[in-house]
């Protein structure tokens, strides 16, 4: 079984890409910290690198930002390519199956609000309980 779930925060803006047939493609990573301090009593971070792809990666580059809290669950892939300088490279980074917006948009990092709709305005009565108007239910009349 092959799956990672992750807590952190970006440590850069999310970078958006299509590939060549028009695939969305969002990379960024996240600073993860670790359970337990080192010898000198401080807590170290992990870098982890984060593909998201098609819609989840439209909405990762419209709604992260540097700083912004994330939670992550996907799939660690490993992979190598041959760098320019004729070294091979070796790359591990997790694709993302669920990217959950933790915080507020502007917890830890810049606002995003040039992107963000606002939400209606509640209008008066809706969504107010109504306890003056309660009726008692039959459990038999129940549908579970």
């Amino acid at each position: 079984m092959n799956k990672a779930f992750l807590i952190g925060n970006l440590t850069r803006d999310p970078e958006m890409r299509t590939t060549a047939s028009g695939t969305s493609v969002c990379t960024f990573s996240i600073a993860v910290n670790r359970r337990f301090a080192n010898q000198q009593g401080v807590r170290e971070a992990d870098f982890i690198n984060i593909v998201a792809w098609r819609q989840l990666a439209d909405l990762c580059g419209r709604y992260l930002s540097k700083g912004r809290k994330c939670a992550v669950v996907g799939s660690i892939q490993t992979r190598t390519y041959d760098a320019q300088d004729g070294s091979k490279r070796h790359v591990t980074e997790v694709v993302a199956d669920e990217v959950e917006f933790l915080g507020g948009p502007n917890d830890g990092g810049r606002p995003r609000t040039d992107d963000i709709p606002l939400p209606p305005e509640p209008s008066e009565g809706v969504g107010q309980p109504r306890s003056a108007e309660m009726q008692e239910v039959d459990d038999d009349e129940l549908p579970f």
